[in-house]
């Protein structure tokens, strides 16, 4: 597995020594990206864990060499209990979820996720995305874009980006969009917190992917395949995302917000850190996108 991942796995380290307990059985990387996870554990864990890859992006399968304990597969890992019932796996010993986009996928202009390169409104991780986002932009109403926009991407001024988009209908490009959304920006909001088009373009990719339910249809299969003492490890990006991750592991740990209930929920899960592990200062200056993580493991128990 040599050669310029097209992915810098973020956390490497962390995600082996979560695994390293591991001795035998399937661990599924859910969100295979550039496969330096993988690659990581099949060089590092005892020869008999295998691994299984799973990445919607089939660019991403492709370009994964062939290994005697890697098999591959293109599919949504919202849809990991099918993917685990066709293999006939009725249980894993672990499974990660690097949430989010690659690298190769922004960096890649033809793909459209990024507000930086010219490109189509594309934004499909896969193709089995039902919509574009060049679809979303032009057809939805304004009052769709809107909430795609303020709750995916948490941007306070999503009313008044949604309106200028409506405004410059037809809208074709990256560039296009990422110009709309900094025209609907105030300027004295413009010079700080990053380029001002990257919530919306967020808000974007994720309503194109369907991410967050598909997260939490993974993360439901995923542990309910686990046998006991097998770990779940999961990697965010914004709070969206962590948001779901932290809710679910502490309802299987049996902690869940509220008043008490009658009876209390079943223990499944056990917490491997404390709070969310975050990249180092070495790996964020090496990897400039590795800043939001946090990274969050438990182990079954139940």
């Amino acid at each position: 597995m040599s050669g310029r991942p097209f992915h810098t796995p973020v956390m490497l380290e962390e995600v082996v020594s979560f695994f390293s307990p591991i001795k035998d059985g399937v661990i599924v990387d859910a969100t295979l990206g550039g496969g330096g996870h993988t690659a990581a554990l099949l060089a590092r864990l005892d020869d008999s864990v295998s691994v299984l890859g799973i990445d919607r992006d089939p660019a991403a399968i492709g370009r994964m060499p062939e290994h005697d304990r890697l098999r591959l597969v293109v599919a949504n890992f919202g849809h990991l209990d099918r993917v685990l019932a066709t293999r006939g796996l009725d249980e894993i010993a672990g499974v990660l979820l690097d949430l989010g986009v690659s690298s190769h996928q922004l960096d890649e202009g033809e793909r459209g996720f990024s507000y930086r390169y010219e490109g189509p409104l594309d934004m499909r991780m896969g193709p089995d995305a039902t919509r574009t986002a060049h679809e979303i932009v032009n057809e939805a109403s304004a009052t769709d874009l809107v909430r795609i926009i303020r709750t995916l991407g948490e941007e306070r001024f999503a009313k008044r980006i949604a309106g200028k988009i409506v405004e410059h209908r037809p809208i074709e490009t990256t560039a296009q969009l990422a110009d709309v959304v900094r025209q609907a920006i105030p300027a004295a909001t413009r010079r700080t917190g990053g380029h001002p088009a990257r919530r919306t373009f967020q808000a974007l990719r994720m309503a194109v992917n369907e991410e967050l339910s598909a997260l939490a249809a993974a993360l439901d299969s995923g542990i309910e395949a686990l046998r006991p003492g097998g770990r779940c490890v999961a990697i965010s990006y914004h709070s969206l995302e962590d948001r779901i991750v932290k809710r679910r592991f502490r309802r299987g740990e049996g902690r869940v917000p509220g008043p008490v209930l009658p009876v209390p929920p079943p223990v499944e899960l056990a917490s491997l850190a404390r709070k969310a592990v975050r990249p180092g200062e070495e790996e964020v200056l090496r990897n400039p996108r590795a800043r939001s993580a946090r990274l969050r493991a438990v182990e079954k128990v139940a």
